[in-house]
């Protein structure tokens, strides 16, 4: 083996070309040349594609008069809804009902589809049984407990 620090300057010049391609050698691999000039050549050619594309694709799917309404949308059940709100109505029973005093005048009103129907009454705020008695259809009836005033109102199903 020679000893290249003591080696004149023609030895050492030799010596560091025969280090730079044994190291170049070894980190660039035909292999990985090959890939490095094909991934190039595929993002030179997207970037390329997508400058010269036309941007229309993104806005086909829009409609000429714009985006449609909810009420333009809905479909079946959603829009029977849709309509029975706008004219006041509840078909299904899914808004919260109405507060009343509970009194002679304002009973609390109690919708049926038949003529008589099971009532619970929480009597106190902070009372933990229910009073249940049966409510007929006519005039307001009082809850045996405490004397609240419910009245039976006939409702029709939607459908």
């Amino acid at each position: 083996m020679v000893n290249y620090a003591w080696a004149g300057r023609s030895q050492r010049k030799l010596w560091w070309r025969s280090v730079a391609v044994l190291t170049c050698k070894s980190v660039v691999r035909p292999e990985r040349e090959m890939a490095a000039r094909l991934l190039l050549r595929s993002a030179v050619r997207a970037a390329t594609t997508c400058r010269a594309a036309p941007v229309p694709a993104l806005t086909r799917g829009m409609a000429v008069g714009g985006i449609p309404t909810d009420e333009e949308q809905a479909t079946g059940l959603e829009k029977i809804v849709m309509k029975a709100a706008q004219q006041g109505a509840d078909p299904y029973s899914m808004l919260k009902p109405k507060e009343y005093a509970g009194s002679k005048a304002d009973p609390h009103l109690v919708p049926s589809i038949t003529t008589k129907r099971i009532v619970g009454c929480v009597c106190e705020e902070d009372n933990t049984a229910v009073v249940w008695f049966w409510l007929h259809q006519g005039d307001a009836q009082r809850c045996p407990s405490c004397g609240s005033h419910y009245k039976l109102v006939p409702h029709e199903l939607p459908h």
